[in-house]
């Protein structure tokens, strides 16, 4: 055999190696999303619809796995950013940004507890800072820059406030799996050092019964 015929034969390998990363890297993402991190390799092999053993020769373990899809979070998250800095308008900016940001984290269970549990592992959050972090302080800047946005408010608040609105999208997401968005807006109109009037909260607060049934739920069992 050539080696132009070596060639030509292992191109489609390399194809087909690439379709089967890209398919266990959609099945991961869709299966962590609903399920979060507990899931087996054997079961995100099933969902993909190839072997286990082909999960393993692309990723040598579960870690692997989490940590390629950790950095697909947060580069595209960071487009959202570098999108809402193109914006004219830093306030609009601000807030375009966080509903984007919280829309892709609410409902993603398997990326709350990345960033949940993300302190363990330095290489992820070293990532997440030098790629992420430029661009919130830089969003935070811009609108404080205007005098309406308080002084205090901190790019390191951001993270903080995006765990605690997921959580809240957490513990009502069979009830009400947008509440957060009221909770976002009531954070919003916080941020103002001054405002005429507020912003109309765009989810109604939940019943007695909505809460007292989201609270069972969250109650621990022994």
């Amino acid at each position: 055999m050539t080696e132009d015929t070596k060639d030509d034969a292992e191109r489609p390998l390399r194809r087909d190696a690439e379709r089967n990363r890209q398919r266990i890297l959609t099945a991961a993402a869709e299966v962590f999303t609903e399920r979060g991190l507990d899931v087996s390799l054997d079961e995100v092999a099933r969902h993909a619809g190839v072997g286990v053993g082909t999960v393993y020769r692309r990723f040598a373990d579960k870690e692997a796995l989490v940590d390629t899809l950790f950095i697909d979070y947060v580069n595209n998250m960071a487009a959202i950013a570098e999108r809402a800095l193109e914006m004219p308008d830093p306030e609009e900016a601000l807030l375009w940004f966080f509903e984007n940001w919280m829309g892709a984290l609410a409902g993603n269970m398997g990326l709350r507890q990345l960033l949940t549990f993300a302190t363990y592992a330095g290489d992820r959050v070293s990532y997440a800072r030098d790629r992420f972090a430029p661009l919130v302080h830089a969003l935070v800047a811009r609108a404080q820059a205007t005098g309406r946005v308080r002084a205090d408010l901190a790019a390191t608040d951001i993270p903080f406030i995006g765990l605690m609105l997921s959580s809240a999208a957490e513990y009502a997401h069979q009830m009400r799996p947008e509440i957060w968005r009221r909770y976002l807006m009531l954070f919003i109109d916080g941020m103002y050092t001054s405002r005429d009037g507020t912003t109309p909260l765009p989810v109604p607060p939940l019943t007695a019964t909505e809460m007292g049934t989201v609270m069972r739920r969250r109650a621990p069992r022994h």
